[in-house]
């Protein structure tokens, strides 16, 4: 038993506080240099996990000599794989008593007043949107005294900004916080798990190139010419041993009628780990669909995985609305093709999906339904079982939802309706009844809105006179 608690360096928040007491669960102590007095302080780590979130590491420095105090968080787990973007609405207490986690990677905005805080301002911190907001106000109120005597302008404008912090921080105003992490570390709590918060808007972005080189990770180097990259010489540079294998082994069945199977194979690095590892795609057409092309990442080393379909042909001038009656759990072996831009919702749980959540998936029913309850219960940390920081009323709540979907997945609350809507008409349900209608499924097709298209970057697209003078 003892070798098993010391091999298990992050526990939960609770367990260590139940645990105050024993020998292993107390905080590591290292001296270290004060960069203030120059003298030695006191620097204190615990390793610790935020239930259903991320292994963290909280570290807090003090010194004896000049008082000189700081406190950050550190993730110690893995970026996540696409960055986030999360932006908050603020008009009462309760928004500014949410739990916030911003890490050492993401920058903090406040659009009303233009105010946007690097990442290399701010370190890696748990708090709430009041702690965030009063933090800045420190940190504004620093060195006013002296500007007030040498940059008299400077210091009215700050003394301006940090005014309107104090009236957000008493509701006399409203404005909004966006916390933009690239590393995809972040999170504003949601008061209204598990539907979507209206005040809460998230949006997750795959990372740039340059985005990954600021955050260390490993990227190939860019290739322009097409051509060259499918030539010997630049291809052996790319891909690793094992890839150079299977590739080999696909040129021989390139030219077999027979083998149906044609997968194609990319030599990249792990997004986790920067470790060689192999990108598979293969395009697979959809009975009474179309084709599309799934593409799939498995790391050896770290074992990370990733998985991902995209549709294949042009923009459809129309959006579709599929609804299913599931009536059985046959239902729920139903193959699904659920795109980036689809919307996914189940009246009778309350549940909805906004359009991006889970990315494109091409999975059963089942498998699907369970990535949302496996999504919720890690991406909800601040909503658990064991934490004390949220009320008991809505605690309660999301584990009646959470029993209620688990039953959904079983098969023993049926009836019920599954609604799959994308505007970009790129989401599939199968019918078993094909070509023939399906009596239990409806679809509709209708006219996407201005704010569809917006949403989508298709108003600002030019498919006639393109290039001429307005």
């Amino acid at each position: 038993m003892d070798n098993k608690k010391k091999d298990k360096l992050f526990q939960d928040i609770g367990e260590i506080v139940q645990a105050e007491n024993e020998e292993d669960n107390r905080p590591t102590e290292i001296e270290s240099y004060c960069v203030n007095c120059e003298k030695n302080g006191i620097t204190k780590l615990l390793l610790t996990r935020i239930p259903h979130w991320r292994d963290i590491v909280i570290m807090s420095f003090e010194c004896e000599h000049c008082g000189l105090s700081n406190n950050e968080v550190q993730f110690a787990g893995a970026f996540a794989e696409k960055g986030c973007a999360y932006t908050c609405d603020i008009d009462n207490k309760e928004d500014l008593n949410r739990q916030l986690v911003k890490s050492e990677t993401a920058t903090v905005i406040i659009p009303e007043l233009e105010l946007e805080i690097p990442s290399t301002t701010k370190k890696g911190r748990l708090t709430t949107i009041e702690g965030l907001v009063t933090s800045i106000i420190e940190d504004l109120s620093t060195n006013q005294p002296v500007r007030k005597h040498t940059e008299v302008g400077v210091y009215n404008k700050i003394e301006n900004i940090i005014q309107k912090l104090s009236d957000y921080l008493e509701n006399k105003e409203k404005f909004s916080v966006t916390v933009d992490d690239p590393a995809g570390n972040s999170y504003i709590e949601n008061l209204c798990v598990p539907n979507p918060d209206p005040k809460l808007h998230i949006r997750h972005f795959n990372r740039t190139r340059e985005m990954n080189i600021e955050l260390g990770l490993k990227v190939p180097d860019e290739i322009s010419n097409n051509n060259n990259l499918k030539s010997n010489n630049d291809l052996d540079k790319h891909k690793s041993e094992k890839g150079k294998e299977e590739m080999e082994e696909m040129e021989k069945k390139e030219n077999d009628d027979d083998d149906v199977q044609n997968i194609m194979i990319f030599p990249a690095n792990c997004s986790h780990c920067n470790t060689p590892c192999d990108t598979k795609m293969h395009v697979l057409n959809i009975p009474h669909f179309r084709e599309v092309i799934i593409m799939s990442t498995v790391c050896d080393n770290c074992g990370y995985k990733s998985n991902e379909v995209k549709t294949n042909g042009g923009i459809p001038p129309t959006g579709k609305k599929i609804t299913l009656l599931m009536e059985t759990i046959d239902d729920l072996s139903r193959d699904i093709l659920k795109s980036e831009t689809c919307g996914l919702s189940i009246p009778e749980l309350d549940l909805e999906l906004q359009s991006g959540t889970l990315g494109g998936r091409f999975t059963t029913i089942e498998g699907l339904l369970r990535q949302v309850y496996d999504e919720l219960i890690e991406r909800v940390p601040f909503v658990n079982r064991d934490g004390d920081s949220v009320q008991d009323k809505r605690r309660e709540t999301f584990k009646n939802f959470l029993e209620k979907l688990d039953k959904v997945i079983g098969g023993e609350v049926l009836p019920a309706h599954i609604i799959l809507d994308d505007p970009l008409s790129n989401s599939y349900l199968q019918n078993p009844y094909a070509p023939e209608s399906d009596p239990n499924m409806k679809i509709e097709i209708y006219k996407r809105s201005w704010e569809q298209n917006e949403f989508l970057g298709l108003n600002d697209i030019v498919l006639e006179n393109y290039g001429s003078t307005p």
